[in-house]
């Protein structure tokens, strides 16, 4: 008889050991935020009176994460200068890209020296997140399989993506292996910039310089080891001044 495995995305009541580092993708360029992001970096936009960094680095702190990694590049000088004198709670690293900015896979691979526990948790810090009824972040950690996994997702369904105009990332098997979507094809899963993701990731040759991470979930989905949970909270695309507004707005009914 077959034995039923339920779905990654329905297991309830998170137990799982929380990753005591994450990293924390905070270099890009804004380009559509532009005109906040023309004298700050997009972190350092407020939204609901705290910036997009802050409300990443309060869930890790709230989740029990000891270390935060922070990759900069864009107006690196601010970024740092906030994370010296605003930022309390959390031990802090700074990975330098001043000199080149390396995309999400090569700052990951750039800043790993400074990753000190594995698996670890990777967040973009230009998204924002309400939790349900457990926390996101340690429902991730209950999920995690570490002889099945190389890359964990934190996915929402695209009908509860706030703000986000694509056509989804992902859909999701019965047992959470990720696939992702065909040309043409609505997807009914949408990455929220949060993961968590082991070492072994970063197996074998990789591209030298910046590169995306897609290289490397491309290759964990062919040997099929990247896997994803769904966000059971809110979830918002923080992308655009204009989505800015509506963010807040829509917080102040939450």
């Amino acid at each position: 008889m077959t034995r039923y495995r339920r779905p990654l995305a329905l297991r309830p009541d998170p137990q799982g050991t929380v990753p005591d580092t994450a990293m924390v993708m905070a270099a890009g360029l804004g380009k559509r935020m532009r005109p906040l992001t023309a004298t700050r970096p997009k972190p350092l936009i407020e939204v609901a009176g705290q910036t997009l960094l802050d409300h990443t680095l309060e869930h890790l702190k709230s989740a029990g994460v000891k270390k935060a990694v922070v990759n900069v590049h864009y107006l690196a000088d601010a970024l740092e200068a906030h994370l010296r004198t605003r930022v309390e709670g959390i031990e802090i690293v700074v990975s330098d890209e001043r000199e080149q900015l390396l995309e999400t896979g090569g700052g990951l691979v750039k800043a790993l020296p400074l990753i000190d526990a594995d698996p670890f948790f990777c967040i973009n810090s230009d998204n924002l997140w309400i939790d349900g009824p457990v926390d996101s972040l340690r429902l991730l950690a209950s999920n995690w399989d570490d002889a099945r996994m190389d890359a964990l997702l934190l996915l929402v369904p695209l009908a509860r993506a706030t703000g986000h105009g694509g056509q989804g990332d992902f859909h999701l098997g019965a047992e959470g292996r990720l696939r992702r979507r065909k040309r043409g094809v609505v997807a009914p899963f949408v990455y929220t910039g949060i993961q968590i993701v082991s070492k072994r990731l970063f197996h074998g040759d990789l591209p030298e310089g910046p590169f995306s991470t897609n290289i490397l979930w491309d290759r964990a989905m062919e040997e099929g080891r990247c896997y994803g949970a769904v966000h059971h909270g809110l979830w918002f695309d923080v992308g655009t001044p204009q989505n800015v507004k509506k963010t807040e707005a829509a917080l102040a009914y939450a």
